[in-house]
């Protein structure tokens, strides 16, 4: 009889991939992140260089972004790729390059997502591709979206050249036979991602999942959406993929919704969050003919959800239409607790130049530092393991 999953405090298989002096390394990061002064300064000091041409790889490279980057390519990405397999914990390669819209830029960055697909179609240990994208859509597109309705006129051409852009990359996904996430973006274009991702499912997801969308539940208009697109699938006889995320852009979000006085599309708090992203986990659970679920959360609690309900309704751990990912550099104790369990685990690896991947960077050092709790349960554990450590 398999245990019932009961939590994520095992230390030991935590991090067991990690050395003394990589705990080491991790424990001073997060130490430097639990103080907001810091990052506020570390993160001006580095603007600063960046715009300025002094190099900042020499200071970056070795520690914020050895925690939370894999490399710079995908072949720099490969050992870490391997290490994982090893724990039964898949990885997730994304490009994280942004903010280049330009053209040319575009063009790089569909091809690298192209190169990624055919190296995710080539090694079992990685499960999906995924892109961001706003990597493919122009800025003026982005920037005069209305909420809720299809772009002006003069913009349609560069709307057309978005949707041609995604469409390539997903029958390419389709004929190697590779799931493609499409992350979430503002609220203000999401539904023009929507509305092409909707397309793209109806054109490759008839057999199987190709195609998912990312929902951030952080929205208080995500569970209706998702029962919706449920109920377009099931009335146009094709399946759906879904990434649920809690939601990356809140303060960003609540801000553009004051200066510009219409309501907030965010959740008046956490909790409101909390239930609307586990009801749902329990709802595409309750429709598992039809939607494969990718549970993208640091959350313990909704994790452990997803984790017994898997079990409760008598499903294998290992279902392929049930998925558990945490970034990379950030709570092991459920990506490598959930592997040693039997569940499919991937973590979410970025990947890219020094210089273009900061971006992302920033927002890890900011999430760590403003999110209640977060930097203070990576530093317990670390400090739990060191201490089992010292006792063995």
């Amino acid at each position: 009889m398999i245990p019932e999953m009961t939590g994520f405090d095992d230390t030991r298989i935590a991090f067991i991939s990690k050395s003394d002096a990589e705990l080491r390394r991790a424990r001073l990061l997060f130490n430097v992140m639990a103080g907001p002064l810091l990052v506020n300064i570390g993160k001006s000091l580095i603007g600063f260089a960046l715009k300025a041409g002094i190099p900042v790889d020499w200071i970056v490279k070795p520690t914020i972004y050895r925690h939370f980057v894999g490399g710079t390519s995908l072949l720099e990405c490969a050992p870490l790729v391997s290490k994982l397999s090893r724990y039964n914990v898949k990885a997730i390669l994304d490009f994280s390059v942004e903010g280049n819209h330009d053209p040319a830029g575009i063009e790089s960055t569909l091809n690298e997502t192209l190169n990624s697909i055919a190296n995710a179609s080539s090694d079992e240990n990685i499960p999906f591709a995924v892109f961001k994208p706003t990597a493919f859509a122009s800025a003026d597109l982005l920037e005069n979206a209305i909420p809720g309705k299809p772009p002006v006129e003069k913009l349609m051409p560069e709307y057309e050249k978005f949707k041609i852009r995604v469409e390539k990359l997903c029958s390419e996904a389709s004929r190697l036979g590779v799931p493609l996430m499409i992350d979430a973006e503002d609220s203000w274009y999401q539904h023009l991602v929507d509305e092409t991702v909707e397309e793209m499912m109806l054109k490759f997801n008839k057999e199987k999942v190709i195609v998912f969308n990312t929902l951030q539940m952080y929205r208080h208009d995500r569970l209706n959406y998702l029962k919706e697109c449920i109920s377009r699938a099931r009335a146009g006889n094709y399946k759906v993929g879904i990434k649920f995320v809690r939601g990356a852009y809140m303060e960003k979000e609540r801000n553009r919704a004051l200066s510009m006085n219409y309501p907030s599309p965010i959740h008046a708090g956490k909790q409101a969050t909390d239930e609307a992203f586990n009801e749902a986990l329990l709802f595409s659970l309750d429709n598992l003919d039809l939607v494969e679920i990718f549970c993208g959360s640091h959350n313990e609690e909704s994790n452990l959800l997803l984790a017994r309900e898997t079990d409760k309704r008598g499903l294998s751990r290992n279902d392929n239409r049930i998925w558990f990912a945490q970034l990379y550099g950030m709570s092991d104790h459920i990506s490598f607790n959930l592997g040693s369990a039997g569940y499919n685990v991937a973590k979410y690896v970025p990947y890219g130049p020094v210089k273009s991947v900061m971006p992302y960077l920033f927002r890890r050092a900011e999430e760590n530092t403003s999110i209640a709790g977060q930097t203070s349960r990576e530093l317990r554990l670390i400090k739990s393991e060191f201490d089992r450590r010292s006792k063995a």
